[in-house]
């Protein structure tokens, strides 16, 4: 198996050892691990049918279902690089994707054909795509396009990789590039901790698999240690209950607003699912409260394993025994890697002192941001990285959070930065200036709010905030706009005249 993972064939070898289990199971269809790597062959030699060759990009515009998993281990086996792209963007921030990822092919599914015909022509590189369930004018059909072609074993494999985006400080979006192929350095603590047991294990994968960790620790982690996984259409809290109870789901990775929308269920209803067979609930990606986590494992028991981290890499980890013992803790990093609590000069601090946290991944599981080597080198110091969170370590080397970067807003998981929606409230002709800020949220974790000066003439009233809320809604995914809007004289600022989004969030927190 280490072999094939060195050129993108692990699941080559579970299907030639046990071609009848399930990979992929999902309301749309399932896939055995030999129809998968049948279907990952066809898929990676279509590819280079149409020029594509290692070094290359193709992007992907499809929702949670099978399609998704043989485009991504298709390319993972001809050293492709792709590109999920988030499907709830709007045309303008999905095309500036796929164009600053240079693809050279875009696949999408039906559903979505509208967006995909707009963003292609948008971005001149893209020369074919390709439509799952047909009907996109200018693709060619996905399911012929891999019928035509041989489903063995690809003689040639190299390994491929993927190419995220996360939104960054100067309102868009970065791709996150990893420099390293080697596995990364998380994957040895979730093999132990996850301890599959791959004739009956099946790993539950609600959330949208253009995101990072749903794409690495919902489909590629099992996967590729052969385990299938059942992926859901989009999450509903009962659907996820009733999934569990049904098809016996022993392992999960959520993010803390699902955890919210399970427990506000009535007690009758969450009573009524046999949850018994889940074993293994990992979580990350956002804030989680001390009594939302200790509510989950009253429900649950001591199912709750917990990483620390982002698109560019993760290096920290919890065990249901670290988190009876340190509450609150997000963990400790996992060996071959290294924490620091560093003050504003890049200088080590005590434990127990709270600095900006930064992390230091092996030298083969490094990143860049693609095409933006001023960005990657803004979060450095040495050799280790900083997503902007705030903590302090423990005499032991826990790793407590007390705060982010003010910068950096976490909905639902999800990161947004506000320069994005400040961007857009600027054009708005009432608007002098508008800074947004991540309120405290009890489902979503945070919600974002636009601090707003009112140019001269314009009545600081509940009709201009709504008026305010729906311009942003026009021009962004809605996601990333303010929910609310408050008014005020005088932004604060820094000496060279910065806006302190810490002081708003001392001042409109409570």
């Amino acid at each position: 198996m280490d072999e094939a993972n060195e050129v993108g064939m692990n699941i080559a070898v579970t299907a030639r050892e046990t071609p009848h289990r399930r990979a992929i199971v999902s309301p749309s269809g399932t896939l055995t691990f030999d129809a998968l790597n049948r279907r990952a062959n066809q898929f990676a030699r279509a590819l280079r049918r149409r020029g594509l060759q290692a070094g290359d990009t193709a992007a992907l515009l499809v929702g949670n279902r099978p399609a998704f998993a043989v485009a991504i281990f298709g390319a993972m086996r001809c050293g492709v690089t792709l590109t999920p792209i988030n499907w709830h963007l709007n045309a303008d921030e999905a095309g500036y994707i796929l164009d600053d990822c240079e693809a050279r092919l875009l696949v999408s599914e039906r559903a979505f054909a509208e967006t995909a015909q707009a963003i292609r022509a948008m971005a001149p590189r893209v020369e074919s795509g390709l439509a799952i369930d047909g009907g996109i004018e200018g693709f060619d059909d996905f399911d012929a396009a891999l019928a035509g072609e041989n489903d063995a074993d690809i003689d040639d494999p190299i390994v491929g990789s993927r190419m995220l985006y996360t939104s960054g400080t100067t309102g868009r979006p970065k791709g996150v590039r990893k420099t390293g192929l080697r596995r990364a350095p998380l994957v040895p603590v979730l093999v132990e901790t996850s301890a599959f047991d791959h004739d009956n294990d099946l790993m539950l994968s609600p959330g949208p698999l253009y995101h990072a960790a749903p794409l690495l620790l919902n489909l590629l982690f099992p996967v590729n240690q052969g385990a299938g996984i059942y992926i859901m259409e989009r999450f509903d809290a009962e659907e996820v209950l009733r999934v569990i109870e049904c098809e016996r789901i022993t392992h999960s990775q959520m993010v803390p607003i699902m955890f919210h929308r399970m427990l506000a269920l009535p007690d009758e209803v969450r009573a009524s699912y046999d949850l018994s067979s889940l074993r293994w609930l990992l979580h990350g990606s956002a804030p989680c409260s001390i009594d939302l986590k200790n509510r989950m494992i009253e429900w649950l028991g001591p199912v709750l394993y917990e990483f620390f981290g982002g698109t560019e890499g993760a290096v920290i980890f919890s065990t249901p025994e670290d988190w009876r013992a340190r509450p609150g803790s997000v963990g400790c990093k996992v060996p071959d890697t290294d924490v620091a609590i560093l003050d504003d000069d890049g200088q080590p601090l005590p434990p127990g002192e709270i600095g900006r946290v930064f992390t230091l991944l092996p030298a083969d599981d490094r990143f860049e941001y693609f095409k933006a080597p001023e960005k990657t080198a803004q979060n450095r110091v040495g050799d280790h990285f900083t997503m902007g969170d705030l903590g302090y370590l423990d005499e032991d080397g826990y790793l407590f959070l007390t705060g982010r970067n003010a910068d950096t807003i976490i909905s639902g998981g999800v990161n947004i930065y506000p320069a994005e929606a400040e961007a857009v409230l600027h054009d708005h002709p009432a608007v002098a200036e508008a800074a947004c800020i991540g309120v405290p949220h009890d489902e979503w974790g945070e919600e974002v709010v636009a601090i707003v000066m009112l140019r001269p003439g314009h009545t600081p009233d509940d009709e201009l905030q709504a008026d305010l809320v729906a311009y942003c809604r026009e021009h962004l995914s809605h996601f990333k706009c303010p929910r609310s809007v408050r008014f005020v004289d005088d932004l604060p600022r820094s000496g060279p005249g910065k806006v302190l989004r810490r002081d708003l969030r001392e001042r409109f927190v409570t």
